[in-house]
C-alpha cells in the first residue's frame, strides 16, 4: 500500500510525552509497583488483535501489577497517545472502579460496559467511553501507547461522564505511587 500523504506530512508533528498525565506535577509520585500485560512487553509493539476499530471488535489487553503501595483504596488507569500530531494526547481509556485488591484484569476488562464489577469509564477518544484502541494516522510512524496506573489514597467520587479533566483534579495530592507500561502502533 503508498504511503498516505498526510500521514507524511505531519511525521514530525507530535504532541509529546511531556503532555501525558504522567508528566504533571501534582501527580508526580513514587514509581513504586509495576505494571504489565501478557499481550505485549514494556517498549514492544501491541499485537493487531488490540488495535482499534470504530466499528465492532475493540478488544483491550488484560494487564497485571504487582502490589501497590500500602495505603492504596483505588487504582485510576489512563491510556494514551502522546504521539497525535496536534494538541493534547489522545486518550484511549480513563479508567475508575478497579478493585485495588485484585492483581490484574483479564482482556476485554476495559469494553463499556465491562464485564469486570465496579469498572467505570469516563470520556475518552471522540467521547467514547471504555477502551479505544490504537487507530494511529497511516504513515505517520509508531505511537506510543502508554498505560498509566495510578495508587490513591481515596477512591475519586465522580458523576457518569467524568473526563479526563474531573479525574486528574480528583487525583491531585491523592497519589501514593504509579506504574507504566508502554506499547507501540503503527500503520505503515
Amino acid at each position: 500500500m503508498p504511503a498516505h500523504p498526510l500521514g507524511v506530512a505531519l511525521r514530525n508533528r507530535r504532541a509529546g510525552h511531556h503532555t501525558l498525565v504522567w508528566a504533571r506535577p501534582e501527580l508526580r509520585a513514587a514509581e513504586n509497583f509495576t505494571l504489565t500485560s501478557p499481550a505485549f512487553d514494556h517498549g514492544a509493539p501491541i499485537p493487531e488483535k488490540f488495535r482499534g476499530r470504530l466499528f465492532g471488535a475493540n478488544i483491550s489487553p488484560a494487564l497485571g501489577w504487582s502490589r501497590p503501595p500500602a495505603g492504596t483504596v483505588a487504582f485510576a488507569l489512563v491510556v494514551q497517545d502522546p504521539d497525535v500530531p496536534f494538541g493534547k494526547p489522545a486518550t484511549h481509556a480513563l479508567t475508575l472502579g478497579i478493585d485495588p485488591t485484585l492483581d490484574g484484569i483479564p482482556e476485554n476488562a476495559l469494553a463499556h460496559p465491562s464485564p469486570t464489577p465496579g469498572i467505570r469509564h469516563g470520556k475518552g477518544a471522540l467521547g467514547r467511553r471504555g477502551w479505544a484502541g490504537p487507530m494511529p494516522i497511516r504513515s505517520h510512524g509508531p505511537h506510543a501507547y502508554v498505560f498509566q496506573l495510578f495508587a490513591l489514597d481515596r477512591a475519586p467520587e465522580l458523576p457518569d461522564g467524568f473526563t479526563l479533566a474531573d479525574v486528574t483534579a480528583a487525583m491531585a495530592g491523592h497519589v501514593l505511587g504509579r506504574a507504566r507500561l508502554d506499547g507501540t502502533y503503527e500503520i505503515r
